[in-house]
This record gives structure tokens, sequence and C-alpha cells, in this order.
């Protein structure tokens, strides 16, 4: 299938309602999915609060934290790309399936270090590299499922987000609450149970097929080889697509990698792990309201509404960064999560309805790889920096940054002038 077929045959689903009846957002097998996306979501939102309740009860510090996040994003982000190409040649539902059920063993076995009171810095970090590894092939299928489960796929998106954003809202709360009532091992045992559901959802669903005229996948090194240079080929095809993977790249280091550890180590250490509980409901609660406006509002160029969006989250690490009390931050967290959560639906719908559905999964793939690729390495330097500098500079300057960030966005044209898919 050419791009421009491809182009024509997504904006006639999402104009028309799809072919062979598929719903516009609500059937059987996408709430599944909405289920699935919800638990794992509801798991990966607890995780921080158990990390950096569980190391610094340990006699680890804010280094260690970023530490050991970033294990599970530096192995994510380096493989991702060829679990897209993987998700292009196998079954993509079969492919998460079998990413949970590991997931679900390094989790309990996460949880029995933390119950036994042996927790040694290097063993979580490997159980975080293996997470990774089992993220990087979750992910590049999640985008292609989303198109073959409903032709409104900006409606599809918002409700997803939303179900992220109500695990968000519940996710920190409940950890907080079995830190302080239980240990840090059940919140381990939690996140693992939350990749069960996921799983068992994920094995009830039944996929339509993939759109007439995608590709059957090759075989052997020589074929994986070129499924990676044509999936770069296209990636790097589309300006907006790689311009914003450049700019993420700064967001990463400079905003959302050292925002992450030093807001759990600098509220859990002056305010204890319930505020930090409470200010990431907060902003599960900001994301709940941001997928609500995705949902209603259809801009005609979506990536500069998202980017207008993001001027907000600067509240987040800068609220905390000023040393503010615990409702500013949670106020500045709401509003944060707001804007980070319409700019994602955007995002998304942008990439599965412009690019051509045989290789979305590869092509989605680079754009995590790319978005996430320097994460770890601000994760890393948050330590460290906050050393030096103090770690409320730190969050000021990530503050600023994703002002920055924002501006960058909107100036460059083929982002900011993209017209969606659907339009006439």
């Amino acid at each position: 299938m050419t791009g421009t077929s491809a182009r024509h045959d997504i904006v006639a689903r999402v104009r028309y309602g799809g072919q062979g009846g598929t719903p516009a957002v609500w059937s059987r097998d996408f709430a599944l999915f909405f289920v699935a996306r919800a638990a794992a979501r509801l798991g990966d939102t607890m995780l921080p609060v158990a990390l950096a309740a569980g190391l610094l009860q340990h006699g680890y510090g804010a280094g260690a934290v970023g530490l050991a996040m970033a294990s599970t994003a530096a192995s994510f982000a380096g493989l991702v790309v060829f679990g897209g190409v993987i998700a292009d040649r196998f079954s993509t539902r079969r492919l998460m399936i079998g990413a949970d059920l590991v997931r679900l063993v390094t989790q309990s076995l996460a949880a029995a270090l933390f119950f036994a009171g042996h927790v040694v810095l290097w063993q979580i970090c490997v159980i975080g590299v293996v997470n990774g590894v089992a993220g990087a092939v979750f992910q590049p299928g999640v985008a292609s499922t989303v198109p073959r489960l409903a032709s409104d796929i900006q409606g599809a998106n918002g409700a997803i987000r939303i179900a992220e954003s109500a695990a968000q809202l519940a996710g920190p709360a409940l950890a907080g609450l079995l830190v302080g009532f239980a240990s840090p091992g059940g919140v381990f045992a939690g996140h693992a149970a939350t990749y069960a559901v996921s799983a068992l959802c994920l094995l009830l669903l039944r996929l339509p097929p993939l759109p007439e005229g995608a590709r059957a996948a090759g075989a052997g090194m020589r074929a994986f080889k070129a499924d990676l240079v044509e999936g770069w080929r296209e990636f790097r095809a589309r300006t907006w697509l790689w311009g914003v993977i450049a700019v993420w790249c700064v967001y990463m280091i400079a905003v959302w990698g050292p925002t992450v550890p030093l807001v759990a180590t600098e509220v859990v250490q002056q305010h204890g792990a319930r505020a930090y509980g409470l200010i990431n409901s907060a902003l599960g609660a900001g994301t709940v309201v941001g997928g609500l406006l995705a949902l209603r509002l259809r801009p005609r160029r979506m990536l500069r509404a998202g980017a207008i969006a993001l001027f907000a989250f600067t509240g987040f690490p800068a609220t905390v960064g000023a040393g503010l009390g615990v409702p500013a931050m949670a106020a500045g967290a709401a509003v944060a999560g707001a804007g980070m959560s319409f700019w994602g639906v955007m995002w998304a719908t942008s990439v599965q309805t412009q690019v051509p559905p045989d290789v979305l999964n590869r092509i989605h793939a680079y754009d995590v790889a790319g978005s996430l690729a320097m994460m770890p390495v601000g994760q890393a330097l948050a330590g460290p920096a906050a050393d030096t500098l103090g770690a409320g500079h730190v969050l000021l300057v990530a503050g600023v940054m994703s002002i920055v960030v924002a501006i960058a966005l909107l100036a460059v044209p083929a982002i900011r002038g993209l017209v969606r898919a659907d339009a006439s």
C-alpha cells in the first residue's frame, strides 16, 4: 500500500465509520483493551512511589532512585525500535501478552525482595532492565491496535487517555497507602497483579484483520534489516515527526528526566509518601481533564493545539522546586497533567492517522525510541545535578525548559502547520 492510498483509507475510516462495521469507539474488544491499558497504567503509576519510598527506606538516596528508574527507561528506549520490527512480523496481541507475563514475574520477584528486606540496588536495576525489554516488545503494538478497534481514532485515544489518567489518579494514592500501612513490597505485589489483569484482557481480545494491502512480514536477518531501514526511511520522510522527536529529546533530558525522580524524593523526604501520592493523584486528575478536552475539541492543526497546551506543564516541577506547600504543588500538577494529556492525544492521533498502517508499528517504535532515548540520561543526571545545584534549583530549571520546549515546537512550520488527516 502506498503512503497516499493508505492515508486516504485512514481518512475514509475516520470520516465514515470504518470498514466492515468497525465501531466508532466502543465495542467489546475495545472495552477489553481499555481495561488492559488502565490496569497496566495503574501499576506503572504506583512504581515511582514504591521505588522512592523503598530505596530511601533502605538507605539509598536520590541518585539510586534515578538510576533504578533509568535502568528500565534505557533498555526500553534502546530496544523498542527492534520491537517495532518484530510487531510488524508477528501477532501484536501475543507479543503484548507475553510481555505482560514477563513483567508479572519480575515485579513478583521485586515484591519478594522488599518483603524479605534484602534490597540490593543492582538487583533492582536488573529487574528494571528486564521490564524495559518487555516493554519494548509490548509498546509498538499499542499504536496499531487502536485503529483496528475503532474508526474514531481521536475519540479512542481520548478514551484510553482518560482510563490511563484515572489510573494515574488512583495509583499513587493507593501506593502511598500501601507504603504507609504495609510496605513497599506490597506496592510491587500490586504492580504485578495489574500485569496479570492486562494479560487476561488481551487474551480475551479479538483483533479484526489488518487493513487490506498491509504487507506480509518478511523472514530472515536480511529482511529484518530491510524492515529497519524501511521504517527509518518512512520516519525521516516526515519533518513534523522527526522534528517533534528532536525537540522531545531536549524535553526528556531537561524536564521529564529530572522531574520524576527529584519530585519523588523531594516530596517524600519533606512531606512523606502520602503527600507524594496526593500530588501524583492531582496530576492524574489533571490528565483526566485533558483527556475529556481531547474528546470534545477537534482542532484542525492538532500538533499546534497540543504544543500550546504543553505550556501548562511548567506548573509541576516549578511548584515543587519553589518549595511551595502541598496544595500548591497539587494544583501545579493538575494543570500540568491537563496540558500533557491533551498533547498526548493530539500526538498519538496524528501518528496513527498520518502514517500508513503497514509501517505504523515501526514508525511508532522510532517515535517512542526517539522520545525516550534521553530520559534515562536525564534521570541518571538528576542525582548529581541535585547534589551540585540543589534539587529545588534543578526543578526550577526544568520548569523553565518546559516553556522553551513548547516554544520550540511552535517554531517549526511543519509541526504547527500539520493539518489533521480527516480535515476537508
